[in-house]
C-alpha cells in the first residue's frame, strides 16, 4: 500500500500554533489534539494512528512536516507499530518521515515503540532539517521480535542537518543473532531506544549508567541510546537519561510545577 501523509503548523500573531494542512491516508492517520487544553496550550499536538496490520511486507509510507519559524509542535503515536510481514515474506515495508523545521521553531516526534515480528523486513527513515535556533526532540524505539519469538530484518536512517551541515546521520540495524550478543550492540538484550536532542545547551561531557548513556554530539545536540529486556524498561531508561541534558532539564524545571517537571521527564 501507498501511503502520504502531511502536516503544515504555523505560529499565529498571538503566540499560538495552528494546524494550516493536515492530510492523511490509511494506513497513517493524522489526529490533532483538539478540546480546551488544546485551545489553550501554545503547542500544537497531533497525533499518529495506523491500523492494526502496517507496516505490512510491500507498504510504502511517507510523512512530510513543515514547523514554521517560531512555532511548537508535538508529534505523538498512540499505540505500538507491529511490523509484519507481506503475504510474499520478501518485500521489505517502508517508512519515510521528513522534518522540515524553521527558525526557532521546536519539535518533538515521539512515536511509540516498533516491534519487528519474525519474518518481517521493514526499512525507516527519519529526515530533518533544522533552521537556525530550531530545536528537535526524537525518540525511537526498536523490539527485536514479540515476546518468545525472533526478530524479523529492520534497517533504520536518521540523519539530522543545520543550515547544511549534519548534526547526527546514524544507521540502526536488527534481525542479525551475532550483532544482538554483541556488547557493541544490544549485548544479549532485545531492546534498543534511542533519543536525540538539539535543545539548548548540552552536557560538557557524557553522562552514563548501567543501560543507558547520554552523549553530546561533535557539533549541537545529545545522543541518548539505552538497552533493555522490555519497552517500558528501555523507555524509563532515556527519560533518566534525558534528564541529565541541562537544556532540557532547564526547560521543565522554568516552566513547570514540579509534579508537571516529573510528568514531562516521564515516558
Amino acid at each position: 500500500m501507498l501511503a502520504r501523509a502531511r502536516v503544515v503548523v504555523e505560529c499565529d500573531g498571538s503566540g499560538r500554533t495552528v494546524v494550516r494542512e493536515l492530510r492523511s491516508q490509511a494506513p497513517l492517520t493524522l489526529l490533532p489534539q483538539r478540546g480546551a487544553a488544546a485551545a489553550r496550550s501554545p503547542v500544537a499536538t497531533v497525533h499518529v494512528v495506523g491500523s492494526a496490520s502496517t507496516p505490512l511486507g510491500g507498504d510504502d509510507v511517507t510523512l512530510e512536516v513543515e514547523v514554521g519559524p517560531g512555532a511548537q509542535l508535538v508529534l505523538t503515536g498512540v499505540a505500538a507499530t507491529l511490523a509484519l510481514p507481506g503475504q510474499g515474506g520478501a518485500v521489505a515495508s517502508r517508512l519515510v518521515v521528513r522534518l522540515q523545521v524553521g527558525e526557532r521553531a521546536a519539535v518533538q516526534y515521539l512515536p511509540e515503540p516498533t516491534i519487528v515480528t519474525r519474518r518481517a523486513e521493514h526499512h525507516s527513515e527519519l529526515h530533518a532539517e533544522l533552521g537556525p535556533g530550531a530545536r528537535l526532540r526524537c525518540r525511537e524505539v526498536l523490539v527485536a521480535g514479540r515476546s518468545g519469538e525472533g526478530s524479523g530484518r529492520f534497517q533504520g536512517l536518521t540523519s539530522v542537518r543545520e543550515a547544511g551541515c549534519p548534526l547526527l546521520v546514524q544507521a540502526q540495524e536488527l534481525g542479525d543473532a551475532a550483532l544482538h550478543a554483541s556488547a557493541a550492540h544490544l549485548a544479549g538484550r532485545r531492546v534498543l531506544g534511542t533519543e536525540l536532542l538539539v535543545w539548548g545547551d548540552d552536557p560538557p561531557a557524557a553522562h552514563a549508567g548501567v543501560w543507558w548513556s547520554l552523549t553530546p554530539l561533535a557539533r549541537r545536540g545529545s545522543l541518548a541510546t539505552a538497552v533493555g529486556t522490555d519497552a517500558v524498561a528501555t523507555t524509563r531508561d532515556l527519560a533518566t537519561a534525558i534528564a541529565c541534558h541541562p537544556g532540557w532539564s532547564r526547560e521543565v524545571l522554568t516552566t513547570a510545577t514540579p509534579e508537571e517537571g516529573a510528568d514531562k521527564l516521564r515516558p
